[in-house]
Formats: structure tokens, sequence, C-alpha cells
């Protein structure tokens, strides 16, 4: 099944897919909506999905057709290269992603891979996935060192808190939280609130 805007495109992958006779498209849709209507109607083995789409994009309907269909394969076809773009539509759910530009041959790579059960990837979009996941397991490990007590005043902390309000709010002295606040910093290898600010945000700690 193809998902794009694009008249131009889908003629161009239906002349590319047709030349397999293993491969049929049963199925195109031009919008995010109207995708995962017909996903829900036809069910296909793959979905080739643009993520710039109208209506709703193609970030969205990743998530809820993956969110209604756990095993679905979805290879996403975009003109971003970005490294760290490709490593957020993978957390999505992606099965595989194809850069617009590289529209040929890799394509049946990508079907190939994905329908065998793999993920398809380039080697250095996959390469900066590999250390983003190691990142986010370091991460994880520094924040389970700190007790529940520290991670409960990092969040006031980062909400912007004085120690007094934070003493007030806990029912414990500027003392006691101050120790909480000096333990946070050394277990984080931190210096300065903003840095503290900093950490929590791109890791995505806050309220957890």
């Amino acid at each position: 099944m193809l998902v794009d805007d694009h008249a131009i495109l889908i003629s161009g992958l239906k002349l590319l897919l047709q030349k397999r006779s293993s491969y049929q498209v049963v199925g195109v849709a031009e919008d995010g909506h109207k995708a995962i209507e017909l996903y829900d109607k036809l069910k296909p083995d793959i979905l080739l999905l643009d993520i710039s789409l109208p209506g709703m994009d193609g970030l969205q309907v990743l998530k809820k057709i993956r969110s209604r269909y756990e095993q679905a394969k979805v290879i996403i076809l975009t003109m971003y290269e970005d490294e760290e773009y490709v490593s957020l539509i993978m957390k999505a759910g992606a099965s595989g992603y194809v850069p617009k530009v590289a529209v040929d041959e890799e394509l049946y790579s990508a079907i190939d891979a994905v329908m065998g059960g793999y993920i398809y990837l380039r080697p250095k979009e996959m390469t900066t996935i590999l250390k983003n996941k190691q990142s986010e397991e370091k991460i994880n490990k520094m924040y389970a060192t700190l007790s529940l007590r520290e991670q409960e005043v990092l969040q006031w902390i980062v909400k912007g808190y004085t120690l007094t309000e934070i003493a007030g709010e806990l029912l414990i002295s500027i003392k006691t939280v101050d120790t909480y606040k000096t333990r946070i910093f050394n277990k984080l290898n931190l210096t300065k609130k903003s840095e503290l600010v900093e950490f929590v945000t791109k890791h995505n700690l806050i309220n957890r």
C-alpha cells in the first residue's frame, strides 16, 4: 500500500514496484486520514508511507497504525535525512527508512528486508541509532541511582522552586533539601541548575 500526496511520485513507485512480479500495489492514499481508513480495510503486508502529508502527517499515521496493529510493517519515505530525525521515526515504530532521493533499487532491498522480519536502515543511520540507544541506557542507569526522594527533589528544582519552597512542599528542612540537591548533581555529574534543566528536558525525565 502506498501513501503520498504527490501523484507523480505515486506513479513512479507503481512503475518501480510493477517490475517485481512478487510485489502488488493493493491501494493508494493521498492523506493521513485516508491512509488509516484504507489500512484498516486492506491490512496490507507492507505500507510505504510519506512523512509529509496533508491533514495528518506521516508520523501521526505511523503511531496510530502501530497502536492498532502491533505487527504492522511500515517503511517511511521522506526527503529528510537528518540522523536524529531518522532515530525519531524509528522510535515511533517504523520498520525501515528510505530517502526519496534513493527510491530505486534500494527500495527493493528495504521491502525484502522488512518482509523478512528485519529492520532496514543504512549503515550510517544504524550507527546513530545504536549510539542513541546506548546513550539512553546510560542516562536511565544514572537516573536510577537517584533515590525516590532525590528524584522528587529533582522535579521540584526543574520546575523552578527554591530550596525553601521545596522544603515547605516536602515538610523537610532546607539543609536536607540542599543535601539532596548536592547528591543529585554529583550522581548526574552536573554542576549548575541550567545543566540539570537541560539534562532533564533533553532526556524526557520531567514528571517521570
